[in-house]
């Protein structure tokens, strides 16, 4: 009896074994790191409903392998990214950045010189980690003053440009300023237009996987 015990032990360890060598390992699929604040963090939604998230489940859909880490960060500023980020590669080792960061630096009224130095920064680290960037650019509203307004808003544009980086103009197209899609703050959307946000950065995403839009 301890003996037949032995042998169907034996094979059933065998059996797990080669399911775990034919099974393809998640550690394997291409990385895509999504770095950015509030915006992508879902702030005061679900996590599953931000647009992180419905990225993840868009791939899937198409049967793409990419697996999607989200390390945003309500608050976060491009100086608290710049801190983060050598470690945030480190561990995940991503193909893909999608760095969304700077409305906090606009909202504060920060230089727009200092924000500018630290996504040159930011973007510095994933290239020599091997990964790709995607910047998303924000706008901030003219009560800030026209000035400041062009440049901040300009800014992103400019650090494309430089580093020839694929560019969503404006994550928030089409949804900043419609009280309808945005929550009681007026600065973060709904739930119901997280797809919408999803639109936007795919048109740009699809293209640098090299997928159809």
């Amino acid at each position: 009896m301890i003996f037949r015990l032995l042998i169907i032990t034996f094979f059933s360890c065998c059996t797990a074994l080669t399911a775990m060598a034919a099974a393809p390992s998640s550690n394997s699929a291409p990385v895509i790191l999504v770095f950015g604040d509030s915006l992508s963090a879902g702030y005061g939604i679900p996590r599953e409903s931000g647009w992180v998230s419905l990225l993840q489940q868009r791939l899937q859909q198409r049967g793409l392998p990419h697996r999607v880490v989200n390390a945003s960060i309500s608050g976060e500023t491009t100086s608290g990214g710049l801190s983060r980020i050598a470690e945030a590669v480190r561990s995940h080792q991503p193909s893909l950045v999608l760095v969304e960061l700077g409305a906090n630096d606009g909202l504060r009224g920060l230089p727009v010189e200092q924000m500018q130095q630290n996504l040159n920064k930011i973007i510095a680290t994933n290239e020599a980690a091997k990964a790709r960037t995607i910047l998303i650019g924000m706008m901030i509203p003219p009560n800030y003053g026209p000035r400041y307004t062009q440049s901040f808003n300009g800014s992103f544009r400019e650090l494309a440009e430089a580093h020839k980086l694929p560019l969503v103009p404006f994550l928030l197209e089409g949804v900043a300023g419609n009280a309808s899609l945005n929550q009681d703050d007026g600065l973060h959307p709904r739930a119901e237009a997280q797809e919408r946000l999803l639109d936007n950065v795919w048109k740009v995403l699809a293209p640098a996987l090299k997928i159809a839009p």
